[in-house]
């Protein structure tokens, strides 16, 4: 079963939104020691809840997004996608996924008849992608120097 079915859709957050998570995300921040975790008192209540550190920082991050106007998402990294899912995630095709998958190019499984991809390998595939596409640009700027393209 994916992990993502049961998730609510992103919604860009509201402008009041946007304004206190940017001076949230920037407060948090501040607060964010070394250690593993971390001691969080909540106003309601006289509870302390110990958090992680790792988790900390993605709340900032999620808060900085937010700030941003951007809409969140969190995706388990065991999480199955379909074949649409991991198109959209990549900003491609669910054809072109599919013959990612064809190629032997993207690593998937089978649920019953139908592709699944976990996110871990989306993911991967992204950043293998993008250190190609780095290297070839770095490539064609060593080439456009010896050639004096002025670049």
């Amino acid at each position: 079963m994916s992990a993502l079915r049961n998730q609510r859709p992103p919604v860009l957050p509201t402008d009041q939104e946007a304004a206190l998570a940017r001076v949230s995300s920037r407060t948090l921040a501040a607060c964010i020691g070394q250690g593993a975790s971390a001691r969080l008192r909540v106003v309601d209540g006289n509870d302390e809840i110990e958090v992680p550190v790792a988790a900390l920082r993605m709340l900032v991050d999620i808060l900085a997004n937010m700030a941003e106007g951007n809409a969140i998402s969190i995706v388990p990294i065991h999480a199955e996608l379909t074949t649409q899912q991991a198109a959209d995630f990549l900003g491609v095709s669910r054809p072109h996924v599919v013959a990612l998958i064809e190629r032997g190019e993207l690593m998937h499984h089978k649920a019953g008849t139908h592709r699944r991809i976990y996110f871990k390998d989306v993911v991967a595939f992204r950043e293998h992608r993008l250190t190609q596409g780095k290297a070839a640009l770095d490539a064609l700027a060593e080439q456009a120097q010896k050639l004096g393209m002025g670049y």
